[in-house]
Parts: C-alpha cells; structure tokens; sequence
C-alpha cells in the first residue's frame, strides 16, 4: 500500500512538473477572478477555491489565446507586457483578448553555444516584406461554458490593432486598428453582446505615418489623448464616446503626458516640450484654452504628482547643470518654489551645456561636456553618442542622465557630446516626416553637420572624432564611420540594423514603407549596399580597425544576423575591423559582459583618440 501512494505521489508530482507554467497571472477588478494562460490557452481561477476554468480550447505553438505574437510584445504591447493579451472588464464579469495565428509568421533560429550540443530558440519573427500573425479578437464571459464573442474584424495579417481599453460600463471594448502601411488609424467600440462595432475616430496622416493612441484620460462622456496628426506638433483632444472630437490647445508642443482633469472645471493637467525644445514643464489647460506653466521651462522636470484636492502638485526637476530638487505650487497659477535638494553634489563632476546648430532650416541640438582641466588654448579630441531613430530624442537635459555625459572622457581629456538629428522629435512632425522612406539617410547630414561644426571649433582636434551608439545608433555609427571618415575617425556600432530588410515588421515598415513598394529606399538606408563602394571607389576610406562591432547572439530584437552579414560584406571587401560578441547577449550587456564591454570601450578610446596623450591605463576592474 505504501508502495502505491508513493508511486500515485510521484506521478502526480511528474504530471505536475510537465505542466506549463501560468502566465501573466492577472486579478479581476473585484478580486474574486484570477486570469493566466497556460500552454496558449486562457484560463481563470476563482481566489475562494481555487477552482480552474479553461475558457479556449485550440492554443498550440501557432495559435494564441491572450498571449501574445512577438511582434505585437515588442512593438504595439510593449516589453512591460511580458506577452500579456487580455483584459478584464470593469465589472469583472469578462475578458477580452487577442487571438493570434502565426501560421504564416517565418520561424527565425537564435543558436545558444552552451551545454554540449547548443540549444535553438525559435521564434516566430516577422522582418520587413515577411507575412504578420492574424489576429482575431475575442470577449469571453469568466464562467465554464462560455463561448467568445468574435470581433467584426477580419482576420487579414495585413493589419495591427493596437492595445484595448474597455469602456466604464463593460458594455463595449474599444479597438484601434491600423492597416499594415500604418498610415491611417481607426478606433471601434465593440459590442459585447454580438461583437458588431460602431466607429468612434478616424485619423489619416497620408505623407507618413500615425501613432498608436496612448495615455488617455478617461471620462464618463469620453477621453482625452494627445494626437500629431494636425498642426505639425502635439495637440490635446477631446474625443467624445459617441465620435465627436474637439481640439483643445495650439502651440508647439512634444512630449505630451495627461496627468489629470477635472471635468466639471474643464481644466486640463499635463506636462510637455511646449515653451522648451529640451525641457519638460508641467501645465494647467483651462476651458477657454489657455495654458498656464506652473513650473519654471527652465528646469525639467519628472514625476509631476497632483494632491488628492487637485489644489497642489510636486514634481522633481534638474537640468544637466543643477542637481535634482523637490518642487512645489499651486495648480491655478504659477507659484513654485523650490522645497529640498534630492541628490548630493560631488566636488567636481562634468557639466554638460546645451548647444544647438541649424542644418537645412532645422534645429539640432546637443549636449557637450569639456573634460576636467579644460584649457582653451588646447586642441581636445571628441566622443559623439548619438541614436538616430525617427521620433526618439537622445538629448535629455537632466541630472547625470546615462547619455548626457560620461566620466572616462572627462577624466582623459575628451570632449564629449551626445547629439539629435532633425528627425528626433525637437522639430515636430516636420522633422520626423523626413525619414520617412529614407531612414538612416538624411539623419546622417546633421549628423555630419555637427562634425563639422565641431571641427570649426579652436579648442577641437578635428581629426580625432569618435562616434558611438547602440541599436538604431549602431546601424548609424557604422554608416558614419564606413563612408564618411574624413569626420568620423573611428567609432563603435553595438547591435546595430545592418539590413532593414532583418527587422521587425511593424518598426521598419512604419518608417519605410515595405520592401516590395520602397526598394530603392531599403537598398539606400542598408550599411551593407555600401560597403563595396566604399571600398571599390577613389573616396575616403575608414583606417583598418577604425570600426568597432559588438553584439549578443541571443538578441532577439535585432538579430545576430545583422553583425554576422556585416562581418561577412566588411570581410568580403578586405577592410580589418574589431569585434566583440557576447555569447546569449541580449539587446544591451549586462553583469560581467556590461563590464567587459566598458573596459574594452575605454582601451578603444585610448588607442583612436589619445594614443600618447596620457590617457589613464583602462582597469577592467574599476568598475
């Protein structure tokens, strides 16, 4: 007898160990539900008693119930999401979620090297051209039985919906839908009675592209958003439930973030770029429209926090220059004072100072820090961090920023400055609608721009400019280095796109259009179509060893691939050049390869722009 139990015990506790993992486990607004998936499928859980309840059926590796396809995790939900694709209605009584068919998704391979034989990691990962997953979306009641309740969308892959929201009173869950060119977005109320859905905003923006609509404001009679579509900046809607839409500022505003309303006031809390291309300030809309700053645009600030009474706020704030502060005011009218300092100032510490140069009738900016000793009498080289993608500002004037300035050069005599291209953002959509079909191309005039502007500069050694950048920034460093060495001496690309034909499809094709209808366009923005011009023709050619690639084989965001063909193009033309992979590195380094990566970074440095200028030997421990 004991024999037996022993051996039920051991089988249960097997069946228990096979089975999948719960997901995302999730409670419902009333606490009495739980939801997860589990093996692809969507199931709840009462919290009383535990009891299970599976409410779809056909999960598998290619279809999935409320858990996301890769696409939609890393460019519409969201890292933060961990592939979560359901939500609980306000009342608790449903869920809706996405259902997804990777049927004709490709299957991309990330090769592990550990354990004797390796190990693949395969993923369905749509890149540029490639066919997306097909969605359904399904509302299903939380009881057993239960049958969804279909979306009346199609289920075409040559589309996106973007992430739900549910209506106050559970009766309707609110869908964006976008077609696959990105350049038109439609938001439906479906019904959860029949799944029929009634057109509640249109918006088309036919010279680019639109954005998902985030961080709204909902009210009983409908929502507040922030759109560019209109004015070339951000603008700040009223979009009633029943379709009708009201604009409510004007002005050049980025950066738009809703903090709060109160409906029967009609005032309108946010915070914005609108009085400063580089500084976040925090305002009050009144209902006549006007704005009213109630922190100083001189500061930026973060963590603007409205009291209970809506009376009063406080907000950190700094610039690169002055540490963070507490600040406080009214909400009515400008009032604010400075409450405590957060952060102790060392005794000496580099101070970025904002620059900005025009290029093309655009304002680029910068932040640029002098190293320690500063002697105007003497020529400096230059480290450049950049970025480059479309819409994303690598310029943050605030404290110690990661990018805003960066201790070994300031200790070994280096300038360095992080620099923004036109299409950032600090111009509106005017700048940003430039890298449209052209991405990675006339980013790189400013980019060049700043070169030389720098080497215009008396206390700048012109010759010795380093370029460095990661993701989007590596795919640029990279072209800057490749094909215009007469301004960039040498630089680092770490996890660069070398190839927009290798990324996903919803980022590149946001930006780019497709392949099929922009080959011109993917063949101009590709390093590879230009490395054997580079090399072939009588230009300016990069110094061997001059470019530095790094990557992590388990990237799967931009993959390994990208680095491998650039290996094999750069190889191909007989140009020498570093690198360094990191073995199941993923889309930035971390613990021990983070800090292999710095310290190889500082040995670099020493070699192209000090060589016998006395730079501190790099200790691969110090940090």
């Amino acid at each position: 007898m004991r024999k037996f139990l022993c051996l039920m015990l051991s089988g249960c506790l097997a069946v228990f160990a096979l089975r999948a993992a719960d997901l995302n486990v999730t409670p419902s607004p009333d606490g009495t539900m739980e939801a997860f998936t589990r093996d692809n499928d969507l199931w709840v859980r009462s919290v009383a008693d535990s009891t299970e309840t599976r409410l779809t059926f056909d999960g598998s590796a290619l279809i999935l119930n409320g858990y996301a396809s890769w696409v939609y995790y890393e460019e519409i939900f969201g890292r933060a999401s961990r592939y979560k694709a359901f939500w609980w209605s306000p009342d608790s009584q449903r869920l809706g979620f996405y259902r997804f068919d990777n049927s004709a998704v490709p299957m991309f391979p990330i090769y592990s090297p550990f354990g004797q034989d390796g190990t693949l990691n395969q993923t369905r990962y749509p890149k540029a051209g490639e066919a997306n997953p097909s969605v359904r979306i399904g509302i299903i009641e939380a009881r057993a039985g239960a049958e969804p309740v279909w979306a009346d969308f199609d289920d075409s892959p040559e589309q996106y919906f973007g992430t739900p929201f549910w209506g106050a009173d559970s009766r309707e869950l609110y869908v964006s839908r976008e077609p696959r060119r990105q350049s038109v977005l439609d938001l439906y109320a479906v019904s959860v009675a029949d799944g029929s859905k009634r057109q509640v905003y249109h918006e088309e923006y036919p010279d680019a592209w639109v954005d998902w609509i985030e961080g709204m404001i909902f009210t009983e009679k409908g929502l507040y958003m922030a759109r560019n579509f209109e004015s070339g900046w951000e603008q700040i809607y009223f979009l009633g439930y029943d379709g009708t839409l009201k604009r409510l500022t004007d002005g050049e505003n980025w950066g738009i973030r809703l903090l709060k309303v109160d409906e029967k006031k009609g005032d309108v809390w946010f915070t914005a770029k609108r009085d400063s291309r580089l500084h976040t300030t925090f305002y009050r809309l009144d209902r006549k429209g006007r704005v009213t700053a109630l922190t100083d645009p001189e500061l930026n600030v973060s963590g603007a926090y409205i009291s209970e009474d809506g009376k009063t706020f406080t907000a950190a704030a700094s610039t690169a220059r002055k540490p963070w502060v507490m600040v406080s005011g009214r909400t009515d009218k400008y009032t604010m004072k400075i409450d405590s300092t957060l952060v102790e100032v060392p005794e000496a510490y580099p101070e970025p100072q904002v620059v900005k140069i025009e290029n093309e009738g655009f304002d680029l900016y910068g932040l640029m820090s002098l190293p320690a000793g500063f002697d105007p009498s003497k020529k400096y080289p230059v480290q450049m961090q950049l970025y480059g993608g479309p819409g994303t500002a690598y310029v943050r004037d605030s404290w110690q920023d990661r990018d805003a300035s960066d201790a070994w050069c300031w200790e070994n005599g280096v300038i360095y400055i992080v620099v923004d291209p036109r299409s950032s953002g600090e111009n509106g959509r005017r700048g940003m609608d430039q890298a449209f079909r052209r991405m990675t191309v006339i980013e790189l005039q400013d980019y060049i721009a700043w070169a030389k502007w720098l080497q215009a500069l008396p206390y700048v050694d012109g010759s010795r400019i380093g370029v460095k950048g990661f993701s989007f920034g590596g795919t640029t460093t990279a072209m800057l280095v490749l094909r215009f060495p007469q301004y960039f001496r040498c630089g680092i690309a770490g996890g660069g796109v070398y190839d927009w034909h290798l990324y996903d499809t919803h980022y590149t094709e946001r930006f780019m259009d497709t392949p099929q209808a922009n080959p011109e366009g993917y063949a101009e923005a590709s390093v590879m179509t230009w490395v054997p011009s580079v090399f072939e023709g009588d230009g300016p050619k990069p110094l061997p060893n001059a470019l530095c690639l790094t990557h992590g084989t388990g990237d799967d965001n931009v993959h390994f691939q990208n680095t491998l063909q650039l290996i094999d193009a750069l190889q191909k033309a007989g140009y020498q050049f570093e690198t360094r992979i990191y073995p199941d590195g993923m889309h930035g380094y971390r613990g021990k390869q983070h800090l292999h990566d710095a310290a190889a970074e500082e040995i670099f440095w020493t070699k192209w722009l000090l060589d016998d200028r006395g730079a501190v030997p790099p200790d691969p421990l110090r940090r």
